[in-house]
């Protein structure tokens, strides 16, 4: 196994609240109640939104975890731009990953986009909800019996 991946796993980094955020996402499975939330501390920067901190929970499995820290770690002290490109590659990779990984990717990475949209649109009204977001990946393979 990867050192990287061995590290995130064995030590998650930025798992937790941010007791000082001002934008929060959830990415959430509707297949099986996992979820996730990211914490975001943003900080404008001439009209740049930039990712000062950033935190992360989880219900979910070890993947998701382990997604989490992967995904958090690179996205602080990116600017929204950079962020919402890191969302969109990763979006893009999940075709090429077993379903559960992507399940759980997608889940992360939608959860980092609904905190970055949260805060945009807290820009307009503070008091806007936080946004949820649904994954469209399935971490069950389709046929197999979940019945007990």
């Amino acid at each position: 196994m990867d050192a990287v991946l061995l590290e995130h796993m064995m030590n998650p980094k930025n798992y937790g609240v941010l007791e000082h955020s001002n934008a929060e996402g959830i990415g959430k499975n509707p297949h099986n109640g996992e979820k996730v939330i990211v914490f975001l501390s943003v900080s404008n920067r001439d009209n740049v939104y930039v990712i000062e901190d950033i935190r992360f929970q989880a219900i979910g499995c070890m993947t998701t975890v382990l997604a989490g820290s992967i995904i958090t770690n690179e996205a602080r002290g990116l600017d929204f731009d950079r962020a919402e490109a890191l969302v969109s590659t990763t979006l893009g990779m999940l075709d090429s990953i077993p379903l559960e990984e992507a399940a759980c990717s997608e889940m992360v990475a939608l959860a980092l986009q609904a905190a970055i949209d949260t805060y945009k649109e807290r820009q307009k009204d503070s008091d806007f909800p936080m946004i949820t977001y649904k994954i469209s990946q399935n971490c069950i393979p389709q046929g197999e019996n979940t019945d007990e």
